[in-house]
């Protein structure tokens, strides 16, 4: 409002009290006062670069050299010191070298780390105390004389320690001059190792990494170095895998070393060159377990030239060559061996019995690797004896134990023992062929064996019956629960013993028990009595392969009146009588006729009637002749003069119709056959 004021001293006092003028001078103030509490800590060119604009009437009275006195002040060279300073240029105490040192890290200006320097103690006495906390401290005879007197210099060489911990990066010039040129690495190392516990951690991730690595294998005593490799399983690691590129650095260790550090070297052929390091690194285990390494190993070490022997019979081999060291190396470490070279080998299946029982013997590995082992294997183990028994059911399952009664038997005795594993293995065709000519066991300690043969119902047929055939001797009594066919292969093979109750176990399976009765004929004569048998079972036994002699006397025990009412049975004793020319003296005469009947063909008729017609009257028999085949019915009196063929029993035929007056004549033979003529009566 003020009219003395212009308008635009006016806008920037309304400007002035916004809020966002306020907030930034708000901030301005607050970072000002930040700063005032490191102006006693800063240098004196740099609170004086702050106040720039206001100096330059004060370098005025310098006259034409107020340009000189401006450089020397901003850039260091003339500050609270500067009586040091003037003192630098005294001779005696410091070499023109360790002045120039000493001069140009005042202006800001860092000497390499190899720069020379005549009086280091010197020096570091001139160096004011963040002077260590710089990059200024990385100069090689400055880091030897702080580490030569820990004691004296304890302050400084905690700040050296401090600054490459925090810019590690940065000391990779200060590194590679001093692990060539110090006299202090293993101590520097070993200092940097207790100070600092990322101190490997960042070695391993540094870009000289393998120079790191390799001094810090070279120089750290041996109890730290075993230390900080437990504290850092990386290192172990690296070394592992990076081993022939540190050898190839030339910075000399001893080998034994890497025991401490516990690697396990990837690839023994690229340190093939190397060969102390290849002994003590096989002598001590410090390798990976891998088919490269120990094909190296067989193949450089042990000179092992076997071919294809060691990718086919890995371990075979190894057993073979009994060295103490690599048996000792995959024994410590046999889970990884198993998993990462025998069954890697895609060829590693002709392992030999010891071997292969070495293997499964183990109790440090898990049973899923060791029957995939198991599983590649080509060779069968011979018995049960060595081999644990949570695999016996694994070596039925995939076959890998030879077919024997033995090793059946001893797998039913076993705790891992499973009916269905030892039936699929007997089903199998290998398993049949090669128990189909061995007798089962006898005595009490197989009756298990034969137990489980004779009841299974889940083996094949074919297995079925070609184990029960090799059975010691026949069973008592048929087993319970067995089905029908596994049933009539025990009939066939006559592997149970005739009795009345087996027979009735048979039930009703009519043509079963037919066929047991028939195979054990003369036992089943022996307890008809306690046979409990039907006339119709009696049919179907005459009709079963046994001889007419038994048939006949199984016809003696039927009821042969009812025939009459049975032609098909009528005719089967027909056969029967025809061909044995025995006649059952319970044959009745109405059973008589209806087997002469029901029988045939003509000829078995004739015989019949030869054979029963004296059973038979007058009347009956010309009944009969009416009812039979032509030319019989002919044969009553009339003018017809029937013929018959002109054989023995047609012969006989008419010989007794004539004796018995049936007839009046008869005649064989003619001009032109050989038939017989019957010659009738008129009337």
């Amino acid at each position: 409002m003020g009219p003395e004021r212009r308008f635009q001293q006016r806008k920037e006092d309304v400007e002035n009290k916004c809020t966002s003028f306020r907030n930034a001078a708000s901030k301005k103030v607050q970072e000002t006062r930040a700063k005032l509490s490191n102006v006693r800590m800063a240098k004196f060119n740099e609170v004086v670069r702050d106040g720039l604009d206001e100096l330059d009437d004060i370098f005025d009275v310098f006259g034409d050299r107020a340009e000189l006195a401006r450089f020397l002040v901003l850039e260091g060279f003339l500050d609270d010191t500067y009586y040091q300073y003037t003192s630098l240029f005294h001779s005696g105490r410091l070499s023109p070298s360790d002045n120039k040192f000493l001069i140009q890290i005042r202006s800001f200006s860092n000497p390499d780390p190899d720069f020379q320097i005549d009086n280091p103690k010197e020096v570091v006495a001139a160096m004011r105390d963040e002077d260590f906390s710089r990059n200024y401290v990385l100069n090689v005879e400055i880091v030897d004389c702080l580490l030569s007197d820990p004691l004296l210099y304890a302050a400084q060489t905690k700040k050296l320690l401090e600054f490459i911990a925090s810019d590690f990066d940065d000391c990779a010039d200060f590194f590679a001059t001093y692990y060539v040129r110090g006299r202090g690495v293993p101590t520097l190392i070993t200092r940097l190792t207790r100070s600092w516990p990322g101190f490997v951690t960042a070695a391993i991730e540094s870009s000289a990494n393998l120079t790191h690595v390799a001094r810090i294998i070279t120089h750290l005593p041996e109890t730290n170095l075993k230390s900080i490799a437990g504290k850092n399983p990386a290192l172990a690691k690296f070394v592992s895998e990076k081993l022939p590129d540190i050898l190839a650095l030339g910075i000399d260790f001893p080998p034994e070393r890497l025991e401490l550090l516990g690697i396990e070297a990837t690839d023994l052929s690229a340190i093939e060159r190397h060969p102390g390091f290849i002994r003590v690194i096989f002598d001590r285990g410090l390798y990976e377990l891998s088919i490269e390494n120990l094909d190296f190993i067989f193949r450089t070490v042990l000179d092992i030239n076997a071919d294809a022997r060691p990718r086919e019979q890995s371990y075979t081999v190894m057993l073979e060559a009994d060295s103490a060291p690599l048996l000792a190396k995959v024994n410590d470490h046999f889970g990884n061996y198993l998993e990462n070279v025998l069954l890697r080998l895609p060829d590693n299946r002709f392992e030999s019995i010891p071997a292969i029982l070495s293997v499964i013997g183990r109790r440090d590995v898990d049973l899923e690797p060791v029957v995939a082992f198991l599983e590649k294997q080509t060779i069968l183990l011979p018995t049960l004896d060595q081999v644990p028994q949570n695999l016996h059911a694994t070596l039925f399952r995939t076959e890998k134990i030879e077919p024997t009664w033995d090793n059946c038997l001893s797998f039913l005795g076993s705790e891992s023992f499973d009916a269905d594993i030892l039936t699929q293995f007997l089903n199998r065709p290998a398993t049949l062929a090669a128990l189909a000519d061995h007798r089962v066991p006898d005595g009490d300690q197989a009756r298990s064996l034969r137990n489980f043969i004779i009841e299974n119902d889940q083996l094949s047929a074919q297995a079925y019956a070609t184990y029960v055939k090799v059975l010691p001797r026949p069973f008592k009594a048929f087993p319970k629960g067995l089905g029908s066919e596994k049933t009539g292969i025990l009939v066939d093979c006559n592997r149970v013993s005739f009795s009345a109750s087996n027979l009735s176990h048979l039930g009703n399976d009519l043509p079963l028990a037919v066929k047991f009765v028939a195979k054990n004929i003369d036992e089943f004569f022996k307890v008809e009595g306690e046979c409990e048998l039907d006339d119709d079972f009696r049919e179907a036994l005459l009709e079963s392969n046994i001889s007419d002699e038994n048939r006949l006397k199984i016809m003696r025990a039927m009821d042969l009146s009812s025939l009459a009412g049975a032609p098909a049975r009528a005719a089967l004793v027909g056969k029967i009588l025809s061909r044995t020319g025995v006649v059952a003296e319970s044959l009745g005469v109405d059973a008589a006729r209806e087997v002469i009947l029901r029988s045939r063909p003509f000829d078995t008729q004739i015989q019949l009637f030869n054979l029963l017609h004296e059973k038979f009257e007058d009347d009956q028999v010309r009944e009969i002749l009416q009812a039979l085949p032509a030319p019989l019915p002919d044969i009553r009196p009339g003018w017809v003069t029937p013929k018959l063929e002109g054989n023995e029993a047609n012969l006989r035929f008419v010989a007794w119709l004539k004796s018995r007056g049936l007839i009046s004549s008869w005649k064989q033979g003619g001009f032109f056959d050989n038939d017989i003529r019957i010659n009738l009566f008129r009337k």
